[in-house]
């Protein structure tokens, strides 16, 4: 099958679940393409999440939802060493990070520390825990939700994070005929 059919089909079937959307949703493709992640800064309720997943089911690969909060800590991203009490050993639990597709849901919630757990896997596709150096899967995309800086417990991105962006994009809600179109 031509891949410009392939595309058409990841986007039609993304477009059953995100109504009116389609510039953010060739937007979201030309991303992944790229080899890119994807930060979308948006009001609640918009699709943000639903955007995410949507493209990893139509692409067939794995997926991660990870919430951020204010006590989310760097290791919930990256996985972290667990001691097992029966041979006595650490053994490495991946974190969220080791997905094909990760849905960072309001990045912006979480402290910079925790933020910044995710510079080494954008920029270099690895992370590092413990002082061991674990490679990321093959197809791997970052896909950011943002609220607006404006709303109470909100971090500013640094500009090193938000280097790591290909595109920011905002959904925004979808026009009015589009989703009474649907809903009938």
């Amino acid at each position: 099958m031509p891949q410009s059919q392939v595309l058409q089909q990841i986007i039609s079937n993304m477009e059953t679940v995100i109504i009116g959307k389609r510039e953010v949703i060739e937007l979201a493709l030309i991303t992944l393409l790229s080899d890119g992640h994807l930060l979308l800064e948006d009001v609640p309720g918009v699709g943000k999440t639903t955007l995410g997943k949507a493209l990893a089911q139509s692409i067939r690969c794995s997926f991660a939802r990870i919430q951020f909060t204010p006590d989310t800590l760097p290791g919930d991203v990256t996985g972290m060493s667990v001691y097992q009490m029966q041979t006595g050993e650490f053994r490495f639990m991946p974190g969220a990070v080791m997905n094909d597709i990760l849905l960072a849901d309001e990045i912006n919630r979480t402290s910079p520390k925790t933020q910044a757990s995710l510079l080494e896997a954008m920029e270099e596709r690895q992370i590092t825990a413990d002082g061991k150096t674990y490679p990321l899967p093959e197809l791997f995309m970052v896909i950011a939700t943002q609220n607006p800086v404006e709303q109470l417990g909100t971090y500013r991105l640094p500009e090193a994070q938000l280097d790591r962006f290909l595109m920011k994009v905002s959904m925004g809600y979808p026009e009015k005929e589009k989703e009474e179109a649907d809903i009938v």
